[in-house]
C-alpha cells in the first residue's frame, strides 16, 4: 500500500513560529479500533442471537475482521496526518488554517480534540496521544496571542 503524504499545511507566514506539531498516535489509533471492534461485535452478536440465528458467534468475528481490515487500510493515511500550531494559527492537515483568535472551542471529544471556529466550522485533531496536553498547548498559544 502506498504511503499517504498530506499536501499543504507546510507553508508558514513570514515571522511565524512553529510552537507544536500534533500527529496521530499509532497506539491510540489501534486502541480506538479495538474498542470499535468490541462494541460492534457485541452488537452484531446480540442482533444475531435475538433473531434466532444458530451461529451468533459470526457477528463478533465478522465485526472484528471488518474493523481490523478498515484499520489496516486507513492506517498509513491517518497516521501521516499532522496539525501544526504556530504563534498565529492552527494549520490543519489539508492546508486549511485558522487564526488562533477564531478558535472558539477547543475541548477533548471521545479521545480526539474538537475545534470549533467563530465561523461555526468544526474539526478534529484525530488520535492524539494525549488529548488533554493537546488542548492545553492550543489554549496556551491562544492565551499568549490575546
Amino acid at each position: 500500500m502506498p504511503e499517504f503524504v498530506p499536501q499543504g499545511g507546510l507553508d508558514r507566514l513570514p515571522g511565524e513560529r512553529l510552537l507544536a506539531e500534533f500527529r496521530a498516535d499509532r497506539a491510540t489509533y489501534w486502541r480506538g479500533h479495538l474498542v470499535m471492534a468490541v462494541v460492534l461485535g457485541f452488537g452484531a452478536g446480540a442482533v444475531l442471537w435475538f433473531i434466532g440465528n444458530p451461529a451468533p458467534w459470526a457477528g463478533p468475528v465478522g465485526a472484528a475482521l471488518a474493523v481490523g481490515l478498515r484499520g489496516w487500510y486507513l492506517a498509513s493515511e491517518v497516521l501521516a496526518l499532522r496539525w501544526q500550531l504556530t504563534d498565529r494559527r492552527l494549520i490543519l492537515p489539508g492546508g486549511r488554517a485558522f487564526a488562533l483568535p477564531d478558535l472558539v472551542t477547543v475541548q477533548p471529544f471521545f479521545g480526539d480534540v474538537q475545534l470549533v471556529t467563530r465561523q461555526g466550522d468544526k474539526h478534529l485533531v484525530k488520535y492524539p496521544a494525549d488529548p488533554t496536553a493537546t488542548v492545553a498547548a492550543i489554549d496556551r498559544a491562544r492565551g499568549a496571542r490575546a
